[in-house]
């Protein structure tokens, strides 16, 4: 039996603004800069302020120069713990050497550049006298060598696949041949299957460039292809029996494999990505008299307008309206729509800059002491919702905010989500944030007697006795998160 029933229900939709606002949160500046373009380019109606052009390292080191000398009353917004008003005029960025330690990966963010890595073994493939089949069979498997130098794939598999995409029929022996050919170049170690397989080639290289003579890298070249297990556990007391050796001369073994690379293709360019890539923080955290100045780093984000000649034409267009046939209610249309975009366009931009800063400057007023000193110890437990509830926008917001975004401060380029942590409870009640037990962690380990590195039950008492409560998995945890391995792997002799 049919049945007329009314509902009443409530339904937000975001306008088509909204959306483009909510997008352009998510781009890191690089990535506005790009979708600036783009957006130039399909609508006619938007594009670049007169005068705009970058702006070159001399042209900014000058008027940086300019800046020191300006009174801090007189800077756009000086931050003292008060919200004031700001212009949305930002100064331009400058790279600056990154301060952290060279083993805090979290901060060092520059990728290496060079040569690609494909075309590197091409080049040299074409100086060998070798047949037309093996060279086809040679550039296949270099075409599947990834970027740090490995073939991931079995000869069983590279053979199937060729059969498939190519309809060239081989055996895996011819197979494994071409394999041979390409573990000859440079390289060493480019092509291996495993990491053992690396460390074999570039070990066998070594041999031959006249180092077979030398006990240690016979003794090393040993490790690696009989004993690889026993290294990679560094389980040391064993390989002294194995190899009937002394500890003087295993240690100046273990110093050859240490010198040999892991990723033998990381210092070039992979075909997937062959463009060097270099963190371009999105913010500038500044300590000018002990007041830090937040600005936004849009030093190549060009002042955009609507176009006064399509806005010129659509005036015309419309107080001609007597003369209106079909083309020209069309082009009318037409102007309307692109002049339309380009101011939402705009306003996007100008929404997503006040809350990028709004959201910064929040920040910087949570963490104000860290900013101020750089001790990671200052940084205070913080949570999305706690910026969300200073600037009153909802955490999703914060989110997409802080990701992937980055500000440049007197002590390195630093992750916008390196500000956020859990908090964690001492004996007194006293909360404090996670990144101090992780640098308690680091410094342990950092100063722990090698040959008998700390386990993870004693660092645990270590923290305890200091007053944080901790259980063992979560210092566990918080060393993962550090990439520092368990005690057995850290043993040296």
């Amino acid at each position: 039996m049919l049945k007329q029933q009314l509902n009443l229900k409530i339904q937000q939709k975001l306008s088509p603004m909204q959306i483009q606002v909510i997008k352009m949160l998510e781009y890191p500046s690089v990535e506005l800069e790009e979708r600036i373009r783009e957006e130039i380019i399909e609508n006619p109606a938007l594009e670049m302020e007169e005068g705009h052009e970058e702006k070159t390292e001399e042209s900014h080191e000058e008027e940086h120069k300019t800046d020191e000398l300006t009174s801090a009353d007189d800077l756009e917004w000086a931050w003292n713990g008060d919200n004031e008003d700001y212009s949305d005029s930002t100064p331009e960025y400058r790279l600056y050497t990154n301060n952290h330690s060279a083993d805090d990966k979290e901060y060092h963010k520059e990728q290496s550049s060079g040569q690609d890595l494909g075309e590197y073994l091409t080049e040299q493939l074409h100086t060998l006298s070798i047949s037309p089949k093996e060279m086809q069979l040679c550039e296949y498997i270099i075409g599947n060598i990834d970027s740090n130098g490995y073939i991931r794939r079995s000869t069983e598999r590279l053979v199937d696949d060729m059969a498939t995409t190519t309809g060239i029929f081989v055996s895996d022996e011819e197979m494994l041949e071409a394999l041979k050919t390409v573990q000859k170049l440079d390289p060493a170690g480019v092509g291996a299957r495993d990491l053992q397989e690396c460390m074999s080639l570039q070990i066998a290289s070594l041999l031959k460039e006249g180092n077979a003579s030398v006990e240690s890298y016979k003794t090393a070249a040993d490790i690696i292809n009989r004993h690889f297990e026993l290294l990679a556990k560094k389980q040391y007391d064993p390989l002294l029996k194995k190899l009937n050796i002394d500890k003087e001369t295993l240690e100046e073994a273990l110093s050859v494999i240490r010198k040999l690379n892991p990723n033998p293709g990381a210092n070039y360019g992979s075909s997937a990505d062959t463009i060097s890539q270099t963190i371009m923080p999105d913010f500038i955290v500044e300590n000018i008299n002990n007041k830090l100045i937040v600005s936004l780093n849009n030093g190549n984000i060009p002042e955009l307008r609507v176009s006064p000649e399509y806005t010129q034409m659509l005036q015309d267009y419309t107080s001609n309206s007597k003369n209106h046939n079909r083309e020209m209610k069309e082009a009318i249309q037409f102007a309307k729509q692109k002049i339309e975009s380009a101011k939402w366009f705009i306003d996007s931009l100008t929404q997503r800059n006040n809350t990028l800063l709004q959201t910064m400057r929040a920040i910087v007023d949570f963490q104000r002491e860290y900013f101020l000193t750089g001790n990671e110890r200052n940084l205070k437990p913080m949570k999305l919702k706690d910026i969300a509830d200073i600037v009153g926008f909802d955490i999703s917001t914060v989110s997409r905010v802080s990701n992937s975004k980055y500000v440049e401060t007197e002590w390195g380029v630093i992750p916008l989500k390196h500000f956020f942590s859990e908090s964690m409870t001492t004996h007194d009640g006293e909360e404090v944030s996670n990144k101090e037990i992780k640098l308690i962690i680091r410094e342990t380990i950092a100063n722990e007697n090698k040959q008998s590195p700390i386990s993870d039950d004693a660092l645990t008492s270590v923290l305890n006795e200091k007053g944080y409560k901790i259980a063992r998995r979560t210092v566990a945890k918080y060393r993962e998160q550090l990439n520092i391995p368990v005690a057995r792997m850290r043993k040296e002799l």
